[in-house]
């Protein structure tokens, strides 16, 4: 999701002189603390995005805070799509030693949502480009005994008791949890980074942002990278649409300081991710 030091560091240093001088006097709410950074992030969020199609919350991710939100009922659990599959794959990874499978995709054959064959994935590349037909074999391998530990570790809500291995993986609706509960569990897949089996999740997610289901935001960011996760799900709310596109991001990636996840009314995660880089873009200039 190559280098990332000095591009980060330049978005880091040098746009947060042009936030100082503007924000100088702001305090981000709810953080306890002045952050300019995060306090440019809010603003331009309830600025720019603020229409009915788009829904965000905003989390500090060196304290789990939420900065500012636009998204209605956001503890009430819904289908969050394929935002599950880091957590289903570290229940695999609890039950196999941390030893992540070598799959083969091969596209719609094996239930894949890309037609075209992805070929042969370690966890990294399937988490890059959310490959259903990757985790769709690993979620048959896994329990809900063997899940539900890992979901109560990380503060989401458990499966429905009837989930089957597609819901472990965020096809259909058996596997439930509030966007705020999934905002705050990847804050904490951050803080986790040196554990067993974190480590090639957040490098698929590198990898998403750079060339994967995730790769408009790092297109549309000039200085940062960023590590990104996308989902698509059926939609819960009004107006009714087939699908909400849902995307997580932590920029920048060597060391988030922002998490933004957000949902895109009738869309799919990959359009969703496009929206996010936008506004991540606007922070930057």
């Amino acid at each position: 999701m190559g280098s990332l030091a000095g591009g980060s560091c330049a978005w880091i240093v040098l746009p947060l002189i042009v936030w100082f001088s503007a924000f100088v006097h702001a305090q981000a709410p709810q953080a306890g603390r002045e952050s300019l950074f995060l306090q440019s992030a809010a603003g331009i969020l309830g600025r720019d995005y603020s229409d009915a199609d788009t829904s965000y919350l905003l989390l500090d991710v060196n304290s789990g805070a939420l900065l500012a939100s636009r998204w209605q009922e956001y503890g009430k659990p819904i289908p969050l799509g394929s935002l599950v599959k880091p957590f289903t794959a570290l229940a695999y990874a609890d039950a196999y030693a941390y030893r992540y499978p070598v799959y083969e995709c091969k596209g719609k054959a094996s239930g894949c949502w890309q037609p075209v064959p992805h070929g042969k994935l370690d966890i990294a590349a399937a988490i890059s480009v959310s490959c259903n037909a990757y985790f769709r074999q690993m979620a048959q391998a896994v329990s809900l005994e063997q899940v539900d530990p890992v979901a109560q570790s990380f503060g989401l809500e458990l499966p429905d008791a009837a989930s089957t291995s597609p819901n472990l993986i965020g096809l259909g609706e058996g596997w439930r949890i509030s966007p705020i509960h999934m905002a705050q569990a990847y804050v904490e897949l951050f803080h986790r980074k040196n554990q067993l089996g974190v480590g090639p999740i957040l490098e698929g997610m590198r990898r998403s942002a750079q060339r994967g289901t995730g790769a408009s935001v790092d297109r549309e960011m000039k200085h940062a990278t960023a590590l990104v996760k996308t989902g698509t799900a059926t939609c819960t709310h009004s107006p009714k649409s087939a699908t909400d596109g849902f995307v997580v991001v932590l920029v920048p990636a060597d060391q988030p300081e922002i998490l933004l996840l957000m949902r895109v009314h009738g869309g799919v995660g990959a359009q969703a991710a496009q929206i996010a880089g936008q506004a991540l873009g606007k922070m930057e200039e």
